[in-house]
Parts: structure tokens; C-alpha cells; sequence
């Protein structure tokens, strides 16, 4: 190579350099001229809770607004464009239809009126895996769609929902983000909606994936996604025009247990029975003929653990395919009774189709 070309090279390599410095200070430019847009909305929970004269650690939920939340966070305004409304204002144990019929309609027309890059739902941690794995059942989009929570109000020594927020925001506005589903957000880690699951009563690390892991964690600083984004989605289920859904309940499998419980969820009108069962789903005999006497009538039933972790497999103590059952496999019982819901809702009741919807990844 002559002098000549090398010095051409070295001023070509230059200008390439200068270029891309130039790309990645106007991409700044433009990022900070044009912040993502995040839309907050809150329906209570914990992470909006004060502290109640009850007990040392007592607390009423919902008590904060959600303008008063975002405004207590220091620097989340560096992060997104936000907007908040208040959709409800109750702790997740009253977490309802109506409730999530308001969120998908919000959410909906944010999606349709291009309101928001994402969306950041603040949410008590007792329910958050129902609402968030019914969102990503009925949602149609790849906008980020953020739950996060807190395990201690906002009014005592160490409140994590600061910092929670602070990270969903951050994982709602990334570009990276898009097409991952709906997502949980506590802790730095970042999880599926079909998987997380709140595992401990007041511990700050309450929520895991334990049959697949965390998708990633996020810090003030980053985020890391450890999971790709799911090449395949199953098909979204459609709502009906209004609340409720179709009941299903869910009977839980004990020692020395006889079919009553499931006898009375049918006298009840219950459409769907969930068998939080013991082991592999399993449950006694009595509570059996029960399950397909209920199924027999018409009654969809769906076996899943009480366990904590582990698929639910078909045919391996009970005889699925004669009795007419369905499993959830990874679901466990208050997820798969949110899916049997919004299957019977869809006219989806025979046991081989049922089965079908919860072989889906997400």
C-alpha cells in the first residue's frame, strides 16, 4: 500500500469516526428534543399505601394519587414525557373485572390515538400476576405494557415503590422493550407475564419465574434482557362488551377431601372448575368423580398445582382424555382460571380445544 493510499484511508476512517460521533450526538439531540411518552396508570396497591395507626407495619392501600407517586420519584421526568390518571383506587385483594375491563379500554385507545411510547400500571402485588397475564391475553400490541408494585407503602422507612416506579418507567420508555408483552417490573428484575408469581408474603424479592426465569433486570443505569422476545404469540382472546367474565372457581385439593366443594361450585353457576390439586394436579377420589360428574353437565375443568413450580402433565395418574379434563401445564391455578375464563367467554369449551390454549407460550 503506497503513502498516498494510506493517508486516503486513515482520512476516510476520520470522516467515517466523525460521522458516526456526529449520528450518535444528534440521535441524543433528538432524544432529548423528543422524550418517549409514558402514560401511568394506577389502580392502587401497596406501592400507593399509608401507614395506619393499627399495628407497627400497618397500612390502607391506595391511599396516594398517582400524580402524587410520580411526583415523589426524583428524576423520572429525565426518563419519559409522563402523563398519569387514576383508574381505581383499591389494595389488589379487590382487584375486579370492571377494573380490568377500564384498563384494556384506557390502554386500547392510548394505543389507538398514539397517546403513548408505553405504559406503566401501578398495581398491589397480590393480584398483579392475574391482571398483568389477563392483559397479555387480550392486548394486541407490541407498546410496552408495564405492572409494577411495591411491598412497602409509600409512607415507611425504606419504601421500595420509588425505585420500582423509577424502573418501569425506564423498561416502558426503551425502545428494546417493544414486542416483549406485558411485563412485571419489582426489584431490578424484569418478568414474563405468564410466569411471575408472587412468592413471599412481605419479602421485596416476593416475585420469580420459576419455571422459566426472569426476561431481565433493570437498574437506574441499564437494562439487560437475558430472553429474547418470543418469536411465536399466541392468538389474543377477545373481551365481552362488559363485566363479568364467566365465573370460574377454583377448588383447592386437600387430605381426606370429598366432592362438596366442587358440587357446590356447579350448584353455584360456575362455567369452569380450576382443581388447584396436589402433586401433578392430582386430587382424591371422591373430589374425581366429582370433577367428572361437573364436566359431564357441561362444567369446563382444568387441573393444575398447588405446588408452586412444575408442569401439570396430562394422563399420568388421572385419565384426561376419558374423563374430559383439560391441564394448564406452567399455569398456575389463579392464571389458569383467568384463561378459562376469557376461553368460555370465547365459546372455547371443548376439552381438546381448551387444552390447545394453554400449550401457548404467551
Amino acid at each position: 500500500m503506497t503513502p498516498h493510499s494510506l493517508r486516503s484511508n486513515r482520512s476516510i476512517q476520520a470522516s467515517i469516526c466523525l460521522t458516526v460521533v456526529l449520528m450518535i450526538g444528534l440521535g441524543a439531540t433528538a432524544a432529548a428534543a423528543n422524550p418517549a411518552r409514558v402514560l401511568v396508570l394506577a389502580t392502587g396497591g401497596t406501592i400507593a399505601g399509608q401507614a395506619s395507626a393499627r399495628a407497627g407495619n400497618a397500612y390502607d392501600s391506595g391511599k396516594v394519587s398517582a400524580a402524587d407517586l410520580i411526583s415523589a420519584v426524583p428524576d423520572m421526568d429525565k426518563l419519559a414525557r409522563i402523563s398519569a390518571e387514576q383508574i381505581s383506587a383499591i389494595g389488589s385483594q379487590d382487584m375486579n373485572d370492571k377494573v380490568w375491563f377500564d384498563l384494556v379500554a384506557r390502554i386500547r385507545a392510548a394505543i389507538e390515538k398514539k397517546e403513548a411510547n408505553g405504559v406503566v400500571i401501578t398495581h398491589g402485588t397480590d393480584t398483579m400476576e392475574e391482571t398483568a397475564f389477563f392483559l397479555s391475553r387480550v392486548l394486541e400490541t407490541d407498546m410496552p405494557i408495564v405492572l409494577v408494585g411495591s411491598m412497602r407503602p409509600s409512607t415507611a422507612i425504606g419504601a421500595d415503590g420509588p425505585a420500582n416506579l423509577y424502573e418501569a418507567v425506564k423498561v416502558a420508555s426503551a425502545p428494546e422493550s417493544r414486542g416483549r408483552g406485558v411485563l412485571v417490573v419489582l426489584n431490578d428484575t424484569i418478568h414474563g407475564a405468564r410466569w411471575a408469581q408472587k412468592t413471599n408474603t412481605t419479602s421485596v424479592e416476593t416475585f420469580r419465574s420459576r419455571d422459566a426465569g426472569p426476561v431481565g433486570y433493570v437498574d437506574t443505569g441499564s437494562i439487560r434482557f437475558v430472553q429474547p422476545a418470543a418469536a411465536v404469540r399466541a392468538p389474543k382472546l377477545k373481551l365481552p362488551d362488559a363485566a363479568p367474565l364467566p365465573r370460574v372457581d377454583i377448588v383447592y385439593s386437600h387430605a381426606n377431601m370429598d366432592g362438596a366443594p366442587i358440587e357446590d361450585a356447579v350448584k353455584r353457576g360456575a362455567k369452569g372448575i380450576v382443581l388447584a390439586g396436589v402433586g401433578d394436579g392430582n386430587t382424591s377420589k371422591g373430589a374425581l368423580e366429582a370433577l367428572a360428574a361437573a364436566a359431564r353437565q357441561g362444567v369446563v375443568v382444568v387441573r393444575s398445582t398447588r405446588v408452586g413450580s412444575g408442569f401439570v402433565n396430562r394422563n399420568v395418574e388421572v385419565n384426561d382424555d376419558t374423563l374430559g379434563f383439560a391441564v394448564s401445564l406452567d399455569l398456575n391455578p389463579q392464571k389458569a382460571r383467568v384463561l378459562l375464563q376469557l376461553l368460555i367467554a370465547n365459546g372455547i369449551t371443548e376439552p381438546k380445544a381448551v387444552q390447545q390454549a394453554y400449550v401457548a407460550t404467551w
